[in-house]
């Protein structure tokens, strides 16, 4: 018999670990509210919304079963496709802009002597700020006539620009808004990682002659790359949800070019009074953020094991 199977017998021979159910009752009795809790505020809203997908629904309440007939309406709607492909502009113009700022702002406040906790408050500032409040002063600054950058724009003597009434403007314009709102959170978890960077390696790197951006290069950029990813993730999510920066900006215009899911969805059920296909809607949704949140979850465990 072989070394191997002696300890493969062995170990079967072991008394295995095995949980006592009557010891632990009174714990799971004591989570179960939490639970069911859970279950209500969550699940049972996602069950509904699913069923709702297959009814025609109203104010006026649930009329019967029409199967598929909601998602191949919403299928057959045009503005299916402008909505998502809109989705991805916003993905793309958030990945450009939102995913480079942090980081340069980060790189900027990490290198400061002095002031730098006044200026991680400074960048977290317009997180505090309510987004409505917020929006409206962006309106204000955005505003074709007698509108802040405009007027900045004057003193060069360029011509003033429709930034909310232009479909080539109005996503460009509203991303920034959302860069500028979203920024200080990220700020702050790229800054952690940076201080967990040993100065060692930018003392040696320094020695050999590296020039400031290879030490970003070789240094920074690759102890960050974890977190880099896993807030790539989570801003594809966030910003395929956007709905508050067109609803009062511009309510999904000009000519849907700032339309949105949820917008769209806001305004399925509660203008046109059909939960039925807002709620396939939802679906489509919530079938499309699963993959990204399953894959955050992946990338999260990633980073913790390592």
């Amino acid at each position: 018999m072989s070394v191997k199977t002696a300890d493969t017998i062995e170990n079967m021979n072991e008394p295995r670990l095995r949980i006592n159910w009557k010891t632990q009752r009174t714990a799971y009795l004591f989570l179960l509210p939490a639970l069911v809790l859970f279950a209500l505020i969550c699940w049972y809203p996602i069950f509904k919304t699913i069923l709702f997908s297959f009814q025609e629904v109203s104010l006026q309440g649930v009329r019967g079963w029409v199967g598929f007939e909601n998602y191949k309406r919403m299928l057959g709607n045009p503005v299916f496709y402008t909505v998502w492909r809109n989705t991805l502009n916003y993905v793309l113009l958030s990945i450009a802009m939102g995913s480079m700022v942090p980081i340069v702002l980060a790189l900027m406040i990490n290198e400061m002597r002095r002031l730098s906790s006044f200026f991680q408050t400074l960048v977290y500032l317009p997180v505090l700020i309510p987004v409505v409040v917020a929006l409206i002063v962006w309106r204000q600054i955005y505003a074709p006539e007698g509108g802040i950058l405009n007027g900045l724009l004057g003193i060069f003597g360029i011509e003033p620009q429709l930034w909310l009434q232009n479909p080539a403007l109005a996503k460009p314009a509203i991303v920034v808004i959302m860069t500028w709102l979203g920024a200080g959170g990220t700020v702050l978890i790229y800054l952690s990682g940076l201080r967990e960077i040993p100065p060692e390696l930018y003392e040696a790197a320094e020695l050999d002659g590296f020039s400031v951006l290879k030490r970003i290069w070789l240094i920074t950029l690759p102890h960050l790359s974890a977190r880099i990813k896993i807030m790539l993730v989570l801003q594809i999510i966030f910003v395929s949800q956007v709905f508050t920066e067109p609803f009062i900006l511009t309510a999904g215009g000009p000519a849907n070019s700032t339309r949105s899911p949820v917008l769209e969805i806001y305004d399925t059920a509660f203008n046109q009074n059909n939960f039925g296909i807002a709620s396939a809607w939802s679906v489509s949704m919530l079938v499309i953020l699963a993959a990204f949140s399953i894959l955050y979850v992946f990338m999260q465990k990633k980073h913790q094991e390592v």
